[in-house]
């Protein structure tokens, strides 16, 4: 696909609030018909999410309390890119481990998700893992605070997609992924991308 695009250059840009996960900015902004526009939005440091899908083909879901929508919500084993020097293959395994308690031999990149663009940068590798395996008792997470609340579960992965389309699942990256894997796997997998796959660009970063 191709498109004209134009360039929206920045004018100047003001802090608002830093924080260790999320920083909101202010920006002038050159609009197509002239003149400026200004944009409040979030500078995010990126997350992780995971599609693990086991031999019976189950995927795993986490129920988790999210306190700005003040609801539980089913979404996949996911975290934040806030580990200095960590990869994302690595982050999603390691938010695998801490959610889940489990393990993958197999990791291949599903699909990336601005999680909303209108007001933020955040930017979501969905990744799918297979070849699961349990993590020994002795090494597993000890999960705190709304972690201490998780409840997982394994839904065929069909199953999974329909609750989605019935609108019980509506987690920007658990939706996206959910659909990704039911497509990925119909497909027999020949779309997947490699889990070190370059990201797209977040120009305003």
């Amino acid at each position: 696909m191709s498109a004209v695009e134009h360039r929206y250059d920045l004018r100047s840009r003001q802090e608002r609030y830093a924080g260790p996960i999320f920083a909101v900015v202010s920006d002038e902004v050159a609009m197509p018909g002239g003149g400026t526009a200004g944009r409040d939005w979030v500078r995010h440091v990126g997350a992780v999410a995971v599609v693990a899908l086991d031999d019976a083909d189950r995927v795993v879901l986490i129920r988790q309390y999210r306190h700005p929508v003040g609801r539980h919500l089913w979404e996949l084993p996911a975290g934040l890119v806030d580990v200095a020097g960590e990869d994302l293959p690595s982050a999603a395994l390691r938010e695998l481990a801490e959610e889940a308690d489990l393990a993958a031999r197999t990791v291949d990149t599903l699909v990336d998700v601005f999680s909303s663009p209108g007001f933020t940068n955040e930017l979501v590798r969905v990744f799918l893992a297979r070849d699961l395996s349990d993590v020994p008792v002795d090494r597993r997470h000890q999960r705190r605070d709304e972690e201490a609340d998780l409840q997982v579960v394994r839904v065929d992965l069909d199953e999974a997609v329909s609750k989605v389309l019935a609108g019980e699942i509506t987690n920007a990256s658990c939706v996206a992924g959910l659909l990704a894997a039911a497509r990925a796997r119909d497909t027999g997998w020949s779309a997947l991308r490699p889990a070190d796959a370059p990201l797209p660009g977040r120009a305003t970063s």
